[in-house]
């Protein structure tokens, strides 16, 4: 080979280590940012959604209701249309854009299919009236008309075969744990919590790896004491009560644990006169405290539990 050839061939890998490093520049997958954004359909410019309290107020939205400022997102999560983390991709805090997102890529081509009728006595008086939001046998629509004892009712989504103009910007990236956790909850549940991360030492059970290959039986196990790096979450009434969580808190938990790389997460409620409990039946070795923690809080309070037994079978009697 010349030398005008390996010169070549030694320009060409530059070049593509080059081009490789360019392409991995700026926010890329997994990054969590802060994101201010307005969508609003293309045609009749509807207000989607948007991070920003004058646009909402202006545009007659309750502004009391909610919460407004710039959103953390974790990209390649699907928290926004995918076409907009695309976009994101390779830019830096600060950066802008505006993506035009296709009917069938936001809230699907309309369906004429989806528009049927059905018996009225399956909507609530309430709601026999046109445009009014119903569920029917668990899919929901929106009432057209109501003649007789049947009602055409539109299943389609209310954006169906709208394009979406979607404008944002990036305001920043978050690396602060606790603020990555708090912004992803929040996105989640739509609601703030007290939450702190600790590394706690444990005990856990470990097989004992034997020397012997050819060695048959039941293995054995030892006690060792291991690091755990936990998220800790103050329980609420509001907490205990939110459907997102009531229905899916393993699948949060389990989200949780993956996206902010912790080995477990513990959720305290507060009870009575200040004693923590932590609940257990969670995501990633989630776990709290266990019959043990509770007769030392007894023997701290110096209550004698057998005492209380015998009252109560005294008072059954």
């Amino acid at each position: 080979m010349s030398n005008d050839s390996e010169a070549e061939d030694v320009e060409e890998e530059v070049e593509a280590e080059t081009a490789d490093e360019e392409t991995e520049s700026g926010l890329q997958e997994g990054d969590v940012v802060k994101l201010a954004y307005t969508a609003r359909t293309v045609e009749e410019g509807q207000l989607v959604d948007t991070t920003d309290e004058e646009i909402a107020a202006d545009e007659g939205i309750d502004t009391e209701q909610q919460e407004f400022g710039p959103r953390v997102i974790v990209l390649g999560e699907n928290h926004i249309f995918p076409d907009v983390e695309e976009d994101i991709y390779g830019k830096d805090v600060g950066d802008e854009g505006s993506v035009t997102i296709a009917a069938a890529d936001a809230f699907g081509e309309y369906d004429e299919s989806e528009v049927r009728t059905v018996s009225k006595d399956k909507i609530p008086e309430d709601d026999r009236y046109p445009g009014a939001h119903v569920d029917v046998d668990g899919e929901h629509g929106h009432v057209e008309t109501i003649i007789g004892g049947r009602a055409r009712v539109d299943f389609n989504h209310p954006l169906a075969g709208e394009d979406v103009e979607y404008d944002y910007e990036i305001v920043a990236e978050v690396t602060d744990r606790e603020e990555k956790a708090q912004g992803i909850i929040e996105m989640m549940l739509d609601m703030k919590l007290d939450l702190w991360f600790e590394t706690d030492t444990v005990e856990e059970e470990q097989v004992v790896e034997s020397d012997d290959e050819d060695e048959e039986g039941e293995p054995e196990y030892e006690t060792v004491e291991v690091e755990k790096d936990t998220l800790y979450i103050e329980a609420t009434p509001q907490l205990t009560m939110n459907q997102q969580w009531m229905m899916g808190k393993q699948q949060i938990a389990q989200q949780l644990t993956q996206l902010l790389d912790v080995d477990r997460i513990i959720v305290q409620e507060e009870l009575g006169g200040g004693m923590g409990m932590g609940m257990g039946g969670m995501m990633g070795g989630m776990g709290g405290a266990g019959g043990a923690d509770i007769e030392e809080a007894l023997e701290d309070a110096d209550v004698d539990a057998e005492e209380i037994v015998d009252e109560i079978e005294g008072a059954e009697e």
